[in-house]
């Protein structure tokens, strides 16, 4: 199988492509690294193993888009990280086009190939869902109205017009994913490290989550499984409140846990993506995946912390 993976350097992405290339497929990994077109194979990965190839996800297509001719599957994992630094206007405009351009690009590249990929996997995020309301959301629901709901509302719309008879688009509404070598979970552990871990605002907001590595299956799963078109949940089935998921992680730590910080402080810090990012939360529900049959290696958060941590 051939896949090209948009993306595939990051804390998800890495980690996808070295599954693939040692299941045997080829990987095409596109990057702004190189100047587009050109090409590296990395080294160590084998054969076919993985090559990175340059691109530019400015919105249209390059020298990089034959690499797509032939692909058995397209992942689009482009996209700047939105935590790091407050939500300025220029802030907002670097992270919706990193996302919608980048797939813009990706979807001209499929749409001019007479032979596409069968299926596009493009990420998306449980943002999508807003912090407001904390009942389940399954795919099926109604997006917010909020900054980062509205852009994954756009980002969706660009990757769905890459639909058309034999080419599947799944659009992955990725919870916080747990790894400790990377994402949010080490800046999360740290306080806890130095026995200053807290909860959050309030304890009652929903965290969804899921272990890296049951996200890298999600993916390859559904790149496999051709009755599974549109919307996916990547998150998994026992969302927690901020109280377990901070006791759960201090547990894990072997640290304590009985700070509380509060959000007015947090709101002057970080502004609007306080409320976004730290404050509010999802209770978000992998409807689609269970009723698919996926697995779940780590379905509770406890499970999680403990493979992680090795506990």
């Amino acid at each position: 199988m051939k896949i090209v993976v948009a993306g595939g350097g990051g804390f998800l992405g890495r980690p996808l492509c070295e599954t693939c290339a040692e299941d045997g497929h080829e990987v095409v990994v596109l990057t702004r690294g190189l100047p587009p077109g050109e090409s590296a194979h990395e080294a160590g990965t084998g054969v076919p193993g993985v090559t990175r190839l340059g691109w530019a996800p400015d919105g249209q297509m390059g020298p990089w888009a034959g690499a797509l001719e032939g692909a058995d599957a397209v992942v689009n994992l482009a996209g700047e990280s939105i935590g790091g630094r407050r939500w300025t206007a220029a802030r907002k405009r670097a992270l919706r086009d990193s996302r919608v351009l980048a797939t813009r690009s990706l979807v001209s590249a499929i749409l001019a190939l007479p032979h596409p990929p069968s299926v596009l996997v493009s990420a998306s995020g449980v943002n999508y869902y807003g912090f407001a309301d904390q009942s389940p959301k399954a795919e099926s629901a109604a997006p917010a109205g909020d900054f980062l709901a509205a852009l994954c509302v756009e980002w969706e719309e660009e990757a769905a017009r890459a639909r058309r008879p034999g080419t599947r688009v799944v659009l992955l509404r990725t919870g916080l994913a747990l790894e400790r070598s990377g994402g949010v979970l080490p800046q999360l552990a740290l306080p806890f490290r130095f026995f200053a871990g807290a909860t959050i605002a309030s304890t009652r907001q929903t965290v969804s989550w899921i272990h890296r590595r049951d996200w890298v299956e999600l993916v390859r799963w559904a790149i496999k499984t051709r009755d599974l078109d549109g919307p996916l949940n990547a998150t998994a089935p026992a969302p927690v409140t901020n109280r377990v998921f901070s006791r759960a992680l201090a547990h894990a730590l072997r640290r304590p846990c009985w700070l509380w910080a509060p959000a007015l402080p947090l709101r002057l810090a970080l502004g609007e993506m306080a409320d976004t990012l730290v404050i509010g939360g999802q209770h978000v529900v992998p409807t689609r995946a269970l009723e698919l049959g996926f697995y779940f290696r780590y379905p509770e958060i406890d499970q999680a912390f403990r493979a992680i941590y090795q506990t």
